[in-house]
């Protein structure tokens, strides 16, 4: 019995996924872009289902910043957050970040690994898409909500927002979701990584920071912000791991396998530490966090991280804020320096 429910589970995830419409998906949030090179790393055959979610998003949009720096200079602070579709008060933690009541020092320089943010505007298409996520609207009144990008321009910084899914139905709403970096230095080989087709359509997004401490030479840092799935099929919780480790390991095959790098993201690890996903990224970024708090990020649950590989001499301290700041996740920070 309990092999026929899965089965059947499987067959309704395979027919939700790949619903008929549109013969053409008009594939805007992968057209060509400038500074931002597009992979796909899903099986051949979901191709047409995430041609379709992407034909109900708008293009990748960028904010090159005269303020950012060329260089970052230790000790900066990467911040991974998932804002609950813009809920986050991105202002009040940029603040709190900079006045040092996030890390045990004020600091000058930051990334912000962001999930879940938010665009609305004539980006986005208003065509009848065939495949949308829920109108997920955040928290707090719709007014009250942050753009990132409109954040980063009026805060001065680097920023690459890359779509993953639409929010809400077209007509209802013209908006779309997904992950984004913001930083207060330049931003370099921009990568947008189309993982594997789960319940949702989800874009990871990698770039490149040159950051340095003292005299010494800068060197290249990858950083990277992913979110992977929560369920699969639909509304399924409790086999979603398989989902995620699937998800976790296209990733991990077209990111370096050398030199300093950074994740962070929610990855949606019912499990925790012990989740397949969170596992297998660990596996390829070991650097040990000198001060790794392991508190919730969401409810009972750590579902969101953050890993290294840093550069040799350098080390890294994780902390979870106190507060989630309008969200419904709180914000992980690591503040990175050389010894």
């Amino acid at each position: 019995m309990a092999a026929a429910v899965l089965t059947f589970g499987i067959l309704l995830s395979c027919l939700g996924s790949a619903r008929t419409g549109s013969a053409i998906a008009n594939a805007t949030c992968s057209a060509p872009s400038p500074g931002v090179e597009w992979l796909r790393v899903s099986s051949t055959r979901e191709r047409p289902s995430l041609d379709r979610w992407c034909a109900g998003v708008g293009p990748p949009a960028r904010v090159e910043s005269s303020q950012a720096a060329d260089t970052m200079t230790a000790p900066f602070a990467v911040v991974s957050w998932n804002t609950h579709v813009g809920a986050g008060d991105l202002d009040a933690l940029i603040a709190d970040l900079r006045a040092g009541k996030l890390t045990s020092r004020p600091v000058t320089h930051f990334i912000l690994l962001l999930q879940e943010a938010y665009r609305a505007g004539d980006a986005v298409p208003t065509l009848d898409a065939v495949e949308w996520a829920s109108a997920v609207l955040g928290a707090g009144p719709r007014h009250s909500r942050v753009e990132a990008v409109r954040a980063a321009e009026r805060l001065g910084l680097s920023t690459i927002y890359v779509p993953s899914m639409r929010n809400g139905r077209p007509g209802t709403t013209a908006e779309d979701r997904g992950n984004a970096i913001l930083t207060t230095a330049r931003l370099t080989d921009v990568r947008a990584i189309e993982l594997p087709l789960e319940r949702q359509r989800r874009v990871a997004l990698a770039a490149t920071v040159m950051v340095k401490a003292g005299d010494a030479p800068a060197t290249p840092l990858r950083v990277v912000c992913t979110h992977f799935t929560n369920m699969v099929m639909h509304h399924v919780w409790v086999l979603s791991e398989s989902g995620r480790l699937r998800q976790a390991r296209a990733l991990a095959q077209v990111l370096p396998t050398e030199g300093p790098m950074i994740l962070g993201g929610d990855l949606n690890t019912w499990f925790g530490y012990r989740d397949a996903a969170y596992r297998e990224l660990a596996a390829r970024l070991p650097s040990r966090a000198a001060v790794d708090d392991r508190r919730a990020t969401f409810g009972p649950m750590r579902l969101d991280h953050l890993l290294f590989r840093l550069p040799d001499g350098w080390r890294g301290e994780i902390r979870r804020a106190d507060q989630k700041y309008g969200s419904d996740h709180y914000p992980l920070v690591a503040l990175i320096d050389a010894r």
